[in-house]
C-alpha cells in the first residue's frame, strides 16, 4: 500500500473516530443528463454529444488540491456489441449466438494474490450460471491524467466478456446476470477480498466511471473515443460529494440511473427495504431469494441505495417508468379532479400502498435497457431541462445548452415539472411525454378497482388510548438499552436501596416522587381508578415474529399514519411486496 493511500485512509478514520465523518451519511449534490436517440438505434453522436455534456458541467463537481483528482464522473452507454464483436474475436474465440454480454469490474490493484482470487470467483460463478466465457480484457486507461489521490486508489479495471446460455435473451438474460453479479458479490464478501467492486455486469448497458476530472474521461478511457462505441442512451454524471470521501465505486452513474440531489429519508427508507426485504426476495426469486439480500447494500451512498431499490424492482419484473412512480411519485394526494386525473390519483394510490416515497430534492435518469426514463421528485427543487432535435434525439440534464447543439436543431424545449417524468421506449421508437407516460401506468390495471380492496385503519384502531406492552423500569431500559437493570450497578455490583427518614428503602436509591409521569410502575389492571381489567401480554422472545410487511398499528399521532391503507391489488396477491 502507497504512503500516499496510507495516509488517506488513516485521516479518514481521524475524522470517523472525531464524529467529523459518518460514512453511513454519504450525500451528494450533482451534474447529471442524457441523450438518448428515440428510435432505439445506436448513434456515436448521442456518445460524443454525451460526453461533450459531461465535460460542459465539469463546475458542478470538486476539484482536489492536486488539481487532477475529482469527486467522480461517469458515463453509462449501451453495450456497442460492434466493438466486443472484434475484442471477441482477437482472443481467438469463435463467435456465439446472442448478444455478447460485458462486467466492468474493478479489481485489487496492489494484491495480486486477492486480484486473482477475485477473478476466480467471477469466472466459477458465471460458469455455474450457463455463461461461456470468452474471456478477460485489460481496459486501456491514461494514468497520466489523474492526480496523486485518484492514483493512489485506482483499482484494476478490466472487463469480462460473456456469451448467454442458449436461447436466453432480453429480460431473461439480465434477471440472470443480475443474480449471478449477487452470488458474485457474496462470496467475494465472504472471502474478505478488498477494493473489489462490479461497475456492471449487462448485455445492454456498459459503465466507465471514477475519480477524474470530468474533462478528461474519454483522455483516462481511449475506449470512448473509439468510432465503433455507437450506443442508443448515454447516461452522463458528474459528481459533488457532500460531507463525504469520494471514491471510485462512489462515481456515477450507478448500474441503473445517476442521480442529483439528496435522499432526505434515506434512514426511513433503508429500514422499510429491511422489512420489506423478508418476504419479497423469497417470492421475487425464488431460490435466490438470500442471495439479493440486503437489497440495499452497506457502505453505499444515498444515490448507491436508490440504485439498489431501483434495480431490484426492475428485476423483480417492473419496468422502469413503473419504478420511478413507485419510489419518486408527485404529491397526489390533496388534488382535485381538476388539478390531477382520478385514474392518476388511483395508481399513486396504489403505489403509496405498495413503497415508502424517497423524497429528495432528486433529479434522476435512469435506464432499464428498454425504457430511459428522466424526472424529478415532488419537490422539485433540482433542475431538469429537455430539448427535442429535429432528428430524434432527446437531451435532457441540470443545464440547458450543455451539448452545444446548434439551435436550428431544437423543435423543442421544456422543464419537466415536479414530480413527473418523461420516458422513451426503445423497443417501440416512441417518446411519452409527462401526461403521457402516466396515462399509459394508469391504464395498465384497474387501479380505480383495486382501491375498493383497500382497508381503511382509522376506524379498526381508534380513535383511543393505545395499551402499553412495557412499563417503568423495563420501558425505560427499551428505550435505552445500556441502561442498567434496577439493583445493578454498572459497574457490576449490587446497587443498594436508600433508607428514608421513616427508615423504609425505596427502589435503586430513587425516592418514589422523583418517577416521571410517563413512567407508570404499574400495569393499567393494578393502578387505581377506571382502567381496563386486562392488557395484551408482551412478546417472548421465543414467539413467532409479526409479518414483516404488515402495516404497524399505531396511533394517528403518533409515526406513520394510521389512515395509512393495505392494497390487496389484484384478487389473491399481495402488491405490498415486489
Amino acid at each position: 500500500m502507497s504512503a500516499e493511500l496510507t495516509r488517506y485512509l488513516a485521516n479518514r478514520q481521524l475524522l470517523i473516530d472525531g464524529h467529523a465523518y459518518d460514512p453511513s451519511s454519504e450525500r451528494d449534490n450533482c451534474g447529471v443528463g442524457l441523450v438518448c436517440s428515440i428510435d432505439g438505434k445506436p448513434r456515436r453522436e448521442v456518445v460524443d454529444l454525451a460526453i461533450k455534456a459531461l465535460k460542459a458541467v465539469w463546475h458542478r463537481g470538486a476539484v482536489d488540491a492536486d488539481g487532477k483528482t475529482g469527486d467522480g464522473a461517469g458515463i453509462l452507454l449501451s453495450v456497442p456489441q460492434d466493438f466486443f464483436i472484434d475484442q471477441v474475436r482477437n482472443t481467438g474465440h469463435k463467435l456465439r449466438p446472442g448478444a455478447i454480454a460485458v462486467g466492468q469490474i474493478f479489481l485489487p490493484r496492489t494484491d495480486l494474490g486477492a486480484q486473482e482470487a477475485a477473478r476466480t470467483i467471477v469466472e466459477s460463478e458465471a460458469l455455474r450460471f450457463g455463461f461461456y466465457i470468452y474471456g478477460w480484457r485489460q481496459v486501456p486507461v491514461d494514468t497520466s491524467v489523474i492526480g496523486e489521490k485518484a492514483n493512489a486508489t485506482r483499482p484494476e479495471i478490466e472487463q469480462i466478456m460473456l456469451s448467454p446460455p442458449s436461447g436466453m435473451e432480453g429480460e431473461a438474460l439480465e434477471r440472470a446476470l443480475f443474480l449471478c453479479r449477487k452470488r458474485i458479490e457474496k462470496k467475494v464478501a465472504a472471502a474478505a477480498i478488498n477494493d473489489f467492486y462490479i461497475c456492471s455486469l449487462s448485455a445492454r448497458s456498459l459503465i466507465y466511471k471514477g475519480m477524474f476530472l470530468a474533462e478528461n474521461i474519454d483522455d483516462f478511457y481511449p475506449d470512448l473515443r473509439d468510432e465503433r462505441f455507437a450506443a442508443a442512451v448515454a447516461i452522463f454524471h458528474q459528481r459533488y460529494s457532500t460531507n463525504t470521501f469520494p471514491q471510485w465505486r462512489l462515481a456515477q452513474p450507478f448500474r441503473m440511473l445517476a442521480h442529483n440531489g439528496e435522499i432526505n429519508t434515506l434512514k426511513g427508507n433503508t429500514n422499510w427495504m429491511k422489512s420489506h426485504e423478508i418476504r419479497m426476495a423469497a417470492q421475487a426469486f425464488g431460490d435466490f431469494g438470500d442471495d439479493v439480500k440486503p437489497v440495499i447494500q452497506p457502505s453505499g451512498s444515498d444515490s448507491a441505495a436508490l440504485d439498489n431499490t431501483f434495480e431490484v424492482l426492475v428485476r423483480a419484473g417492473r419496468d422502469a417508468p413503473m419504478v420511478k412512480a413507485l419510489l419518486i411519485p408527485e404529491a397526489w394526494a390533496s388534488k382535485t379532479d381538476e388539478q390531477m386525473k382520478p385514474q392518476h390519483r388511483a395508481l399513486y394510490s396504489y403505489c403509496n400502498a405498495v413503497m415508502e416515497p424517497w423524497d429528495g430534492p432528486a433529479a434522476l435518469c435512469a435506464t432499464d435497457g428498454r425504457w430511459v426514463v428522466a424526472g424529478k421528485d415532488r419537490n422539485g427543487l433540482r433542475p431538469l431541462r429537455v430539448a427535442y432535435t429535429d432528428d430524434g434525439l432527446v437531451i435532457m440534464g441540470s443545464e440547458a445548452g450543455m451539448c452545444g447543439v446548434a439551435e436550428e436543431r431544437i423543435v423543442r424545449k421544456l422543464n419537466i415539472s415536479p414530480g413527473r417524468m418523461i420516458a422513451i421506449d426503445l423497443v417501440e421508437g416512441r417518446l411519452y411525454d409527462e401526461d403521457a407516460i402516466i396515462d399509459r401506468l394508469a391504464d395498465a390495471h384497474p387501479y380505480t378497482d383495486w382501491l375498493g380492496n383497500m382497508v381503511e385503519l382509522e376506524e379498526k384502531i381508534g380513535p383511543g388510548p393505545e395499551p402499553r406492552r412495557h412499563y417503568g423500569e423495563e420501558l425505560a431500559r427499551r428505550h435505552d438499552p445500556g441502561r442498567p437493570r434496577t439493583g445493578a450497578r454498572a459497574d457490576g455490583r449490587g446497587r443498594q436501596g436508600s433508607h428514608r427518614l421513616d427508615g423504609r428503602r425505596h427502589a435503586a436509591g430513587r425516592a418514589v416522587g422523583q418517577l416521571p409521569a410517563a413512567e407508570p410502575l404499574l400495569p393499567p389492571e393494578l393502578q387505581p381508578g377506571d382502567q381496563p381489567a386486562h392488557r395484551p401480554a408482551s412478546r417472548d422472545r421465543g414467539d413467532e415474529p409479526e409479518d414483516p410487511l404488515q402495516e404497524p398499528r399505531q396511533h394517528p399521532r403518533r409515526g406513520r399514519s394510521a389512515d395509512r391503507r393495505l392494497c390487496a391489488g389484484k384478487p389473491g396477491s399481495d402488491d405490498r411486496h415486489v
